[in-house]
């Protein structure tokens, strides 16, 4: 009888772990009503079971704390919220919501280590980080860090921590910003790691495990630029199109990844509605553009890695659709599979 319930119990963790969870954060001007949750299958990249699990508004980047279990939302609306949700099996439960201290958040990132957040702020130029208590709530606002001047407009669109430093991309003041932790603040190491060319637009970025290079999405000129870390500094290696040749439309870059085993970059293109793909050199980090992919659909926004790293989920936000696609993890290469209606996707977390 032993024998059987641990055979049991080993086959539900199997099944368990063959279909995540992925929560979708939308804008909900349209048909949406929030945060949606689907069941992801892993060998077969399909997206069932879907259910609204939490009515918010316009939840349209996500992150997830494992340490207390806990989903951060931002509410990107002009007086600027975000909010906490307990994880539970079919639902999220709102355990509270707070003042963002800035318009329009559009980005969220964890320091799990510090039980921390930082949230950043669109229209109001500026990063306000916070402290969050053992249940997952949102506690004090620790401080805020603002870009605003009198003559830049400043567009904080994200922000990530590294051990004990802090990266604002911020595509108004066109540069990454640098801050480092002292005496329980953040303090601006530099106002901008590398140049960037005018009207670039910096928007997210990605880091590697080692912290020695940086790919930053320029959203206004559709390019990646490359970042070395030397010693204390960055050196800009190169700046790469994120487009097909001969594409002379109008383009907006969103988002950017890279894979797990970090040879490849991935990025979106909205307007070229496409996802290139880069393969990346080990040592120099430079990277060579071996395939551009329609999204099949309009407006990719944020993108994501299954857990499995076999599939590349994509947001088409206008075209109110998720695109799966396979990952070849040899060659880096994508093949479109299949696709899910939803309304208005933004933000995809599993």
């Amino acid at each position: 009888m032993i024998f059987k319930i641990v055979i049991l119990v080993i086959s539900f963790n199997l099944i368990s772990c063959s279909k995540p969870t992925l929560y979708v954060g939308t804008y909900t001007t349209g048909e949406s009503d929030g945060i949606y949750r689907f069941e992801f299958d892993t060998k077969t990249g399909k997206l069932t079971n879907k259910t609204l699990v939490a009515t918010t508004e316009n939840p349209s980047f996500l992150r997830y704390a494992k340490k207390n279990n806990t989903l951060y939302a931002v509410n990107e609306n002009e007086q600027g919220e975000i909010s906490a949700f307990r994880v539970n099996k079919d639902s999220l439960v709102l355990l509270n919501k707070v003042s963002s201290n800035g318009g329009h958040p559009c980005h969220i990132a964890l320091n799990e280590a510090e039980d921390t957040i930082i949230v950043s702020n669109y229209t109001g130029g500026t990063c306000s980080i916070y402290t969050i208590k053992n249940n997952g709530e949102i506690n004090t606002l620790s401080q805020v860090i603002s870009h605003n001047t009198n003559h830049i407009t400043s567009h904080v669109h994200s922000a990530q921590f590294t051990d004990t430093d802090l990266y604002v991309a911020d595509l108004g003041k066109n540069s990454v910003f640098l801050y480092r932790f002292n005496n329980g603040v953040y303090n601006e190491v530099t106002s901008s790691i590398v140049p960037f060319q005018p009207n670039s637009g910096p928007r997210h970025f990605a880091t590697t495990s080692d912290g020695a290079f940086i790919y930053i999405i320029n959203e206004l000129s559709s390019t990646i630029s490359i970042a070395k870390k030397f010693n204390d500094t960055f050196i800009l290696v190169d700046t790469i199109s994120t487009l097909e040749d001969g594409f002379n439309e109008k383009s907006y870059c969103a988002d950017i990844h890279l894979s797990a085993d970090e040879r490849f970059v991935y990025g979106s293109n909205r307007g070229e509605n496409s996802i290139a793909v880069f393969k990346r050199h080990p040592i120099d980090g430079t990277l060579k553009k071996i395939q551009s992919i329609s999204v099949h659909g309009d407006w990719p926004r944020n993108f994501t890695l299954d857990p499995s790293g076999n599939f590349i989920l994509v947001a088409n936000q206008k075209s109110n659709n998720i695109a799966v696609f396979s990952i070849n993890k040899t060659s880096g290469k994508l093949t479109f599979l299949h696709d899910i209606e939803i309304a208005s996707p933004v933000c995809l977390l599993f």
